[in-house]
């Protein structure tokens, strides 16, 4: 076996590192500061506390909240077109998956004049983006890990993969204490993408045991403290080791990539326009018990992870615990709840075969299969 890992970025976590900013923005060698956030933070006061910790420090600084729940291309291209304007900063993103994966296109955009979102496929060759700072305020996608964002092109109604090494965050700074305020349906659905992530990275086709280390200990962290942070929203504990489970899962699926419940997921909120988490609940436990039969020892390690006894087998229990955590969090619901109609679930099929992460699935479902599984939980 060869192996090629990346030294990870510099990573701040605890209570209250979000006040240090300032000094992190300087190890940077910048002196001004672009913050990416989405549209709805604002009102929680987490934008306003960081406009606070800047201007406190002196640092002249812009913040840019034109990001919606799945950032589109135009989206992009506005908030790149505003940063070269503003001029050479160091990008701080603020929020959600959402909201780093588009700061990273912006700050990328921005550090190529005349490039545009819709050229996402050519721009891994690009000329290096603007240094990115992620401060995420939800414990979900680890987009604080890697380079690389998901965007939504309308026309084509697909996902686009936009990123560059240049942007992957040099600090990722974990401050559960901007996490206190997410409201319990948020913090389901983006813990579950959390878990997910580290369900399949642990039976991803490019999972190694770097990837697997990090997975495993993410499923634990997550599967015994997302139903108490969901549970009660106050608890800095579960906050705080919710945050560091969805950074672990972050670093796994940056080493190993994912496998058929994004790429269902992906085609869902496409064509719906779901929420991801929420998307990913629907099919996560038919996924499983699909992919089982090709992943054993894969579906072993879940089990471990999540300290499941394994009667009859390790999959099945796995899938058991699963539906339990689900359960708790209210999170699963049919595929007709969601948007989708009869009609819509072989445009979905298709989406899903045709995205980049199905490929990593150990188990390659054909269209019959894929058509199959929707309509098993529509």
């Amino acid at each position: 076996m060869r192996l090629s890992i990346e030294p990870t970025a510099r990573t701040e976590f605890g209570p209250g590192v979000v006040t240090d900013l300032p000094a992190y923005v300087d190890t940077l060698t910048r002196t001004r500061a672009f913050v990416v956030t989405d549209r709805g933070l604002r009102a929680t006061g987490i934008v306003g506390r960081v406009e606070k910790i800047l201007a406190s420090a002196g640092l002249e600084h812009a913040v840019h909240e034109d990001v919606g729940p799945n950032p589109s291309t135009a989206e992009l291209d506005r908030g790149a077109a505003r940063l070269r304007e503003f001029g050479d900063a160091a990008v701080i993103a603020l929020g959600g998956g959402s909201a780093l994966d588009a700061a990273k296109g912006i700050s990328l955009l921005a550090g190529n004049p005349g490039a545009a979102a819709a050229d996402a496929d050519r721009l891994w060759e690009a000329q290096a983006g603007l240094p990115l700072i992620a401060v995420p305020t939800t414990s979900g996608t680890g987009a604080e890990t890697n380079g690389f964002g998901v965007t939504e092109d309308p026309c084509a109604r697909r996902k686009v993969y936009i990123g560059h090494p240049s942007v992957k965050p040099r600090i990722a700074v974990l401050d559960p204490e901007l996490t206190l305020s997410l409201p319990p349906a948020v913090t389901a659905a983006t813990g579950l993408d959390a878990l997910v992530h580290g369900i399949e990275s642990l039976a991803s086709r490019g999972s190694s045991p770097v990837s697997a280390a990090y997975a495993a200990q993410a499923v634990t962290l997550i599967g015994r403290w997302l139903p108490v942070a969901h549970r009660d929203g106050g608890d800095l504990e579960a906050r705080s080791q919710l945050m560091l489970g969805a950074h672990l899962a972050g670093h796994a699926l940056t080493l190993s990539g994912l496998g058929l419940v994004h790429g269902l997921g992906h085609a869902l909120t496409a064509h719906t326009g779901t929420p991801h988490g929420i998307a990913l609940a629907a099919v996560l436990e038919e996924v499983m018990a699909f992919t089982a039969p090709s992943a054993p020892a894969a579906f072993e390690a879940v089990g471990r992870a999540l300290h499941v006894t394994p009667e009859p087998d390790w999959a099945e229990a796995s899938i058991a615990a699963v539906r339990e955590i689900s359960g708790a969090l209210g999170i699963k619901r049919p595929l007709r709840e969601l948007g989708v109609t009869t009609d819509l679930i072989p445009a979905i099929a298709a989406g899903a075969l045709a995205d980049a992460v199905t490929k990593n699935a150990p188990r390659q479902p054909s269209e019959e299969e894929t058509v199959d599984l929707l309509r098993s939980v529509f």
